[in-house]
């Protein structure tokens, strides 16, 4: 369904995401929606629409699947951000052909492709962060590297904002990069609602 303004987030979820990953970003998006004009639509989708069991165990069940993010096959607006949890699980991913190309077609057709903690590394496997500044989280930036040594790794920011790509460190820094994309895509006061509402003080 669209939303009449295109403003779309989309939250991918798998088995084995980090739980923070996905329910920090969340949290701030919904909680934008709740105090925006803008009213941005903001679901999760995993790639068959299935449950997923997150790192810790803990079972979700998302809007729905990658099919229905897709504008190609159904009527809803592209998303304008998709967010690429990290965790146990991305390791899988990094080595699924499916999932690389799947993020290469929606780099093709969405503005801001996001990424939460060790969700970079399928950006790298994916060769989207070629010759770009990026993080993940500390314990993961030789990986990063390895998967692509002209990554330009930060290991200093909590995220590192790159025009169409944004990367974050390790968990928490999913809901500083949140935040961050509230500003840019409303404004300042609107974000520090948010983050006031949330009592995140980063």
């Amino acid at each position: 369904m669209t939303t009449g303004n295109g403003l779309s987030v989309g939250i991918f979820v798998f088995d084995g995401a980090e739980e923070l990953n996905v329910a920090g970003p969340y949290e701030v998006f919904t909680t934008w929606r709740e105090r925006s004009a803008l009213k941005p639509r903001v679901s999760t989708f995993s790639r068959d629409g299935r449950g997923v069991r997150l790192a810790q165990g803990l079972h979700m069940v998302p809007d729905g699947s990658t099919d229905d993010v897709d504008p190609l096959l159904v009527d809803v607006d592209p998303l304008l951000v998709l967010v690429h949890p990290g965790g146990p699980g991305v390791q899988r991913l990094v080595g699924d052909r499916a999932h690389l190309a799947w993020l290469h077609a929606m780099r093709a057709r969405t503005p801001l492709l996001t990424s939460v903690c060790t969700g970079s590394l399928a950006f790298a496997a994916a060769g989207l962060l070629a010759g770009r500044p990026a993080t993940t989280h500390w314990d993961h930036v030789d990986e990063l590297a390895r998967l692509d040594p002209s990554i330009l790794v930060d290991t200093e920011t909590r995220f590192v904002d790159d025009g169409d790509v944004v990367t974050s460190a390790g968990v928490s820094a999913g809901i500083d990069m949140a935040l961050h994309l509230v500003e840019r895509l409303e404004n300042a006061d609107v974000a520090e609602e948010v983050r006031r509402a949330l009592q995140y003080e980063g």
